[in-house]
């Protein structure tokens, strides 16, 4: 039986940009998902493993370590914890900067 193999990965340059989005909630509760929507223009042009691409995230003026990732639909996606967008709620528009780190 032969072996299975890794995907392979390709290393690319550094790159990113900035955008303003709304927020938007994935589910209710407690335990609610906030998400912006990538637009296309800064879209990974190749991802890891389940879609996803790692980035530094600066929205409104706060920086992480985090992953954007890319659905079946096509659209690519950020999430914002908590601790991130404070009080900001579903609607919210916010300034989002990100930096794609070389697969």
């Amino acid at each position: 039986m032969p072996a299975r193999s890794s995907p392979t990965v390709t290393a690319t340059p550094e790159y990113g940009g900035s955008f303003t989005a709304a927020l938007f909630r994935w589910s209710e509760g407690k335990g609610a998902w906030f998400f912006v929507r990538v637009p296309e223009r800064l879209a990974p042009s190749r991802t890891q493993g389940w879609g996803r691409a790692s980035v530094t995230a600066t929205v409104d003026g706060k920086t992480w370590a985090t992953s954007v990732w890319r659905e079946k639909s096509g659209r690519t996606l950020l999430a914002v914890p908590k601790h991130i967008r404070g009080t900001k709620d579903d609607g919210d528009r916010v300034r989002v900067t990100l930096r794609y780190a070389a697969l």
